[in-house]
Formats: structure tokens, C-alpha cells, sequence
């Protein structure tokens, strides 16, 4: 039976396609999103955070971690030198204040269809069901097309959030399984989009337009953070106009993955950046309806 690494299950959704929905957040990324908002999906491999204002300083992380990975500072203060923790996780295991966690899980599809189909009578009431996100989840294509299979066999409706950065060969081996897609826009330029997430958009775009050819149901989502791709907004519009979506979806940054990054000890690119207030947001809706889309803040 197929397994992977997941990050996360989130019951009862209700922003990650339409209705009530059971959201599985797949392990592993290969884009470097500057406003990311969950780094601890960059890896593939489990992660340990650390909360520091969890810890009792009981000692017993020191003790079991076979690299001596844990240790104090001059100040007295407890940190993990990185470069030498091995990710066992025996440390999380054994912290029973949770200030050490462990982020990541190999997991089988029954494991996951447990999961998603003790949600179904909300799914069937909403019209919501499953939907793979991320990270990356056609990273791990194999049990990703497990799930939706299963969830096809269980009149699961389901959707698949992506970036698009994947051979077109990974779409057309899940395309009948897979009721919508959730598919990002995050810059119209090329090289723009390089700065911002370390690859090139073309193939995401080539991608993007043979999925509306081949028929696919597509909704866009489409980042805001103003100092980073607020200059693409007439691209993407431009770009949407021809795809045609039946939805796009602006999401506003937020700093909910602030503290995210400091439990991974990562440096939070996007530290110091504002939220985009409502007259923003009105504005940068107004140019892509002006282009004919039907456009709503998520």
C-alpha cells in the first residue's frame, strides 16, 4: 500500500476549496516561497521545532540525544546546534512538556482515508470533501493518486492545491481522479517569479494552460504580499484572462508562520513585512474583475 510523509490533517476546512473539507498537507516542497507561511513543509524528512517558553528545563533532551545536539549557550539559554541533530526525534518523543516537537509522519492511505471519511456526512451536506495541499503534494505522486483513487471509490469529491511546478506527465496521471485543482499563481514575470520562489514560472504557466485545455475545473489562488509581487498584478490578470478560471482567490499575507520559523530556527524572510490593509486588497481586486475574473478575498 502506498505511504507518505504528511505534515498535517485539518478537520472541518473551510478555505481550501468549497464547502466543509478535510485538508492533508503533504511533506516536501521544491519552491522557496519568500512569504511561505509553513516552512516546516520545505523537507521532506521530519522536522523538530523547539519552543523555548514550553521548556521546563527538566534536562532530559540532553540525555537522550545520541549527537549531544542540545546544548546551552554562554547566556545560559537552551539551543540545538542543527548541524548536528540527525532528526531521530527520540528528544520530541521523550518531552512530555512539548516544548520539542516532531513534524512529520510516514503515513498509509488507509491511515489518511480513516481520517477523511469519518468527515463524510459533512462533506456530502456542503459539498466539500478532500482536498491534498502542501508542501508540494504531487511531490509524492504515487500516494497522492492512491488517495484520490480511494476517495473516487468512496464518492469523495476531492481537490488538489499545487503550485504546478511538476512535469505535465504528473497532471494527466491524476486528471480523472481529480474533481478541482487549487492551482497558484504567485508572479507573471519569469525572472520575477525566480526571485520570489528560487524557480522560473514557465513551466507552472505551461502547465496551467493544458490543464484548461484538457478540461480541468480550476481555481487560482494568488499570494499578496505588496513589497514582493504587488508589481505583478496586471500580469497575472492579464494572464488569468485567458485561462479563464471559474474562481480566483487573493490571499493577503498574514505573519501566522512567524513563529514557525523561529521553532525550526530559520530565518523568517519576510520578518518585517506589513499586512496588506483593506484598501490594498480592494484595489488589487478591482484590477483583476477589470479583466473580467470573478475574484474574492479568501
Amino acid at each position: 500500500m502506498p505511504s507518505g510523509q504528511i505534515f498535517n490533517i485539518q478537520r472541518f476546512s473551510v478555505h481550501d476549496g468549497p464547502g466543509a473539507r478535510t485538508t492533508v498537507f503533504f511533506k516536501g516542497c521544491n519552491l522557496r516561497c519568500l512569504w511561505c507561511h509553513n516552512p516546516e513543509s520545505f523537507s521532506p524528512k521530519p522536522d523538530l521545532e523547539f519552543n523555548p517558553q514550553k521548556c521546563i528545563g527538566c534536562g532530559t533532551c540532553f540525555r537522550v540525544c545520541p549527537q549531544n545536539a542540545h546544548t546551552l549557550d554562554a547566556s545560559g539559554r537552551h539551543t540545538i546546534d542543527r548541524t548536528q541533530c540527525q532528526h531521530c526525534l527520540v528528544c520530541a518523543d521523550q518531552c512530555y512538556a512539548g516544548a520539542l516537537k516532531a513534524v512529520g509522519q510516514t503515513v498509509d492511505t488507509d491511515y489518511v482515508m480513516k481520517q477523511i471519511l469519518s468527515d463524510k456526512d459533512y462533506y456530502d451536506r456542503s459539498g466539500g470533501g478532500a482536498t491534498f495541499s502542501g508542501g508540494e503534494c504531487m511531490l509524492q505522486l504515487e500516494f497522492l493518486e492512491s488517495l484520490l483513487l480511494s476517495c473516487r471509490e468512496a464518492s469523495v469529491s476531492t481537490a488538489v492545491d499545487t503550485a504546478g511546478n511538476v512535469p505535465f506527465e504528473s497532471f494527466e496521471r491524476i486528471l480523472p481522479l481529480t474533481d478541482l485543482f487549487l492551482f497558484d499563481v504567485k508572479a507573471a514575470d519569469p525572472v520575477r517569479h525566480k526571485e520570489l520562489t528560487g524557480v522560473s514560472n514557465e513551466r507552472i504557466l505551461s502547465n496551467l494552460h493544458r490543464l484548461r485545455d484538457a478540461g480541468a475545473r480550476i481555481i487560482i489562488r494568488s499570494p499578496l504580499i505588496p513589497s514582493r509581487n504587488g508589481d505583478q498584478i496586471e500580469g497575472i490578470a492579464r494572464i488569468l484572462r485567458d485561462i479563464r478560471p471559474e474562481l480566483v482567490e487573493l490571499l493577503p499575507f498574514h505573519k501566522l508562520g512567524s513563529s514557525k520559523y523561529a521553532a525550526l530556527d530559520l530565518p523568517d524572510p519576510c520578518l518585517d513585512e506589513a499586512i496588506p490593509d483593506k484598501d490594498t486588497v480592494d484595489r488589487v481586486l478591482q484590477i483583476l474583475r477589470s479583466a473580467g475574473l470573478n475574484a474574492r478575498k479568501s
